[in-house]
Order: C-alpha cells, then sequence, then structure tokens
C-alpha cells in the first residue's frame, strides 16, 4: 500500500481528534470531516470502529503502513508475556517517534525527515532507518552540525512535555531511553485498547 502523501488535516478531520498533536489544531476550524456530507458522522459497527482505531494507531506514528503494522504485531505474538505491551512498546520505540517525543521536531512528520536525513545519532552513529528499535540506555542525540537548524531549536524551545520514560538534555541536543515505556506512560487517541486492536488484527490477518 502507498503512504499516504495528502493533507494531513484532513486525516485528523476524518478522525475527529486532532490526531497529530500539532500547535494548531485544525479542528478549530474545520471540525467536520472532509467532503460535502462531512456534517454528518455515521454510527459505526464495532467493526468499524476498530477498523478507524487500528487506522488512528497507525497515522500516530507518522502513517505507519500496513504491512509495517502487520509485522510488528506479528513479532509481538511471538515475544512471551503480553502481546499489547509489546507492540504498544516496538511503536513507541521507532526511532522517529522517539526523534518527535525527545521533542527535536515539532511534528511525528518532522522527525522522520531529521532521520531520513541523517541528522539524527544514536550512541554517536548516524542512523538513518525510522523503524530502528531505539532500547533502554541508548543515546539519540541531534548531529553537531545540524544543531543550529532553526526547525530543531524551535521544536525544543516548546512547551510540549516530554515523557517520563525518557531524560532530555537539551543544552548538549541529547536524549537517552531509560526504560522501556509502560501502556499507562503512552497517551494515544484512541477510544478502544490496544489489546482491543490487538484481537481485531488476530482476526484480521
Amino acid at each position: 500500500m502507498a503512504r499516504y502523501t495528502g493533507n494531513k488535516n484532513r486525516i485528523a478531520r476524518r478522525f475527529g481528534v486532532n490526531i497529530f498533536g500539532r500547535a494548531r489544531n485544525p479542528l478549530l476550524h474545520k471540525p467536520n470531516p472532509p467532503g460535502v456530507h462531512g456534517a454528518r458522522r455515521k454510527k459505526k459497527s464495532d467493526f468499524g470502529l476498530q477498523l478507524e482505531e487500528k487506522q488512528k494507531l497507525k497515522a500516530v506514528y507518522g502513517m505507519l503502513s500496513e504491512k509495517q503494522l502487520i509485522i510488528n504485531y506479528k513479532k509481538a505474538v511471538q515475544m512471551a508475556g503480553n502481546t499489547p505491551q509489546h507492540l504498544a512498546e516496538m511503536l513507541e520505540c521507532r526511532l522517529d517517534n522517539i526523534v518527535y517525543k525527545l521533542k527535536f521536531a515539532t511534528t511525528i512528520f518532522g522527525a522522520q525527515q531529521l532521520v531520513n536525513h541523517g541528522h539524527i545519532l544514536v550512541d554517536g552513529k548516524k542512523v538513518d532507518i525510522r523503524s530502528f528499535q531505539v532500547k533502554p540506555g541508548m543515546i539519540v542525540s541531534i548531529k553537531e552540525k545540524s544543531q543550529k537548524m532553526k526547525s530543531i531549536q524551535e521544536a525544543l524551545a516548546s512547551q510540549r512535555d516530554v515523557p517520563t520514560y525518557l531524560t532530555l538534555d537539551a543544552n548538549k541536543f541529547s536524549g537517552q531511553l531509560m526504560t522501556m515505556p509502560g501502556l499507562d506512560q503512552i497517551s494515544w487517541p484512541l477510544e478502544i485498547k490496544i489489546i482491543e486492536i490487538c484481537d481485531f488484527l488476530e482476526h484480521t490477518t
């Protein structure tokens, strides 16, 4: 499936939530879904709701592809213990998401660009793979030559909070994953629990 490259605000309006956490909430001026019938939201079936929540989860992590989500889910199933917890950890500890959560970028899409363009170091080495899994103890930082970028400096100056499982040293343009995030530490704009999404994936893949 091709990656969505259209207007991200349309996605937020479709779901009725500021899904990407933009500072300027796209729903303030256009609260309804796009299209001529956008103002009339239909009541969804259980299947429809679960499908939409799965799409939301993919959107939260930068329009994750269906293939990527299924690969992560299957890996989580093969691991001993709590499948929803393992899936959440793999999604939350993607390098692009860690870069976003450390406030090196104002959006997940900005974080993906920083990774793609080689601005990010992990334990001092350049990593340009967005899906790279950050492990506890690893230090994620901005390459020295990139630290003067206006977009990075503005992102670091924002009032957005850094999750408790991360530490940030803004002066050194670096942060560290201290521990794997628990489900209670991850904030998702979802109407159902991650375990229900896992159940949905189990029955549809």
